[in-house]
């Protein structure tokens, strides 16, 4: 018990140490805990995971469907750049370092932020991946490495829903694009097979927590107010 206490513990550390004091907003011990924010991954009898089951296999009905795929492989893409360029087209304009830098900034900070939140539940519930459960490959042979990582909550759900939180705030005209994209976004990994629904649905709710997080933080603010500046000198 005491092992299975202090993974969880001990691995957030270690997340935390991979980020210096400027790459954040708020310090990983002052955002809440989503062990006990969240709910335990839905019981294998339970109604719950028949509908985690009745979607791993939709997921893999769209396979057939290259350009489909071709865009669920961009979205599987585990770094900030490959994220924003998947949300630039519904936000209304290309998202880079180099082109929107108050916007960039804004958002890897607080993806930044954000990510150590899902260290610590996905060793504590340990939920095991669905093309793992099923002893299926992954559709993509990246995801293999992750056959032993917990599946709940989803880092690329958590990243891509802050995210598009972030971007209505700074775009509210282009809202429901966003949004749109970052649902189609996080669905993606479902049809990858390496999320459950499940995952997908809590972890939404999960990247709002950290949004809300966000707003206490003056830092985020002012950060978030130089990103609208920025928005509106390129978009008179």
């Amino acid at each position: 018990m005491k092992l299975k206490l202090f993974l969880p513990l001990a691995l957030t550390i270690m997340a935390v140490e991979a980020y210096s004091q400027d790459t954040i907003f708020i310090q990983p011990s002052e955002l809440p805990d989503l062990i006990q924010c969240l709910p335990a991954p839905p019981d294998s009898m339970s109604a719950a995971f028949n509908y985690d089951m009745s979607r791993y296999i939709w997921g893999k009905s769209m396979r057939g469907d290259t350009a489909k795929v071709a865009m669920v492989k961009r979205d599987a893409v585990w770094t900030i750049d490959a994220l924003l360029t998947s949300l630039s087209e519904a936000f209304g304009m290309n998202i880079t370092k180099d082109g929107t830098p108050e916007i960039y900034k804004l958002l890897e900070k607080s993806i930044l932020t954000a990510d150590p939140m899902r260290v610590a539940p996905k060793a504590h519930f340990n939920r095991k991946r669905p093309f793992a459960y099923f002893g299926d490959a992954p559709l993509f042979a990246d995801d293999e490495k992750f056959r032993n990582e917990g599946s709940y909550p989803s880092g690329h759900t958590m990243r891509g829903w802050l995210a598009a939180l972030i971007l209505a705030d700074i775009n509210p005209q282009r809202a429901n694009e966003v949004y749109r994209r970052a649902w189609i976004y996080c669905e993606n990994r479902v049809i990858a097979g390496a999320h459950w629904q499940s995952d997908i649905d809590v972890t939404r709710a999960g990247a709002s927590i950290a949004f809300s997080s966000l707003q206490l933080s003056s830092e985020y603010q002012k950060q978030l107010k130089k990103a609208q500046k920025e928005f509106k000198k390129l978009n008179p």
